[in-house]
């Protein structure tokens, strides 16, 4: 291989669509802006949204709720959910890092363990929040939980 011969693959390198140079290319004349206009003159663009004058979208429709900068969002984690993993780890500690190094929660991730399903071993858990029946479900078993 020498670098006087090599060429991009075949197909990969497309020719640009030549702009008025006359009829015969299908973008001559008014070169694909149509006739008149404010899209037709140069250096003419629009924000977006822009309706012609005509009412925008974003302002015929009302402002509708609340959106709190400050919410913390939880993944929930059902008891069951920690039964299937530590019966499948064979593990008795549940923690961030155990759930992030197999993949059940992505690595920013905030985990909330609530009390839906079965628990039927001990498993200590350290989580960032749990429900209250969860929390006494998991210290009947004989677990602990730990808050983060």
């Amino acid at each position: 291989m020498e670098l006087h011969s090599l060429k991009p693959a075949k197909g990969s390198v497309k020719k640009s669509k030549r702009i008025g140079r006359g009829q015969g290319s299908g973008k001559g004349g008014t070169s694909g802006r149509g006739h008149k206009g404010q899209g037709s003159r140069s250096g003419s663009t629009t924000k977006p949204g822009f309706e012609g004058g005509q009412m925008p979208l974003q302002r015929r429709l009302p402002k509708r709720g609340f959106k709190n900068p400050f919410r913390v969002e939880y993944t929930p984690l059902n008891l069951s959910k920690i039964q299937e993993i530590a019966e499948k780890l064979n593990i008795s500690v549940i923690d961030l890092e155990v759930l992030r190094n197999n993949r059940y929660i992505s690595k920013y991730e905030k985990v909330k363990v609530l009390a839906y399903g079965e628990l039927t071993s001990k498993v200590d858990v350290t989580v960032n929040k749990i429900s209250g029946t969860a929390k006494a479900a998991i210290e009947a078993k004989g677990g602990t939980v730990t808050l983060i």
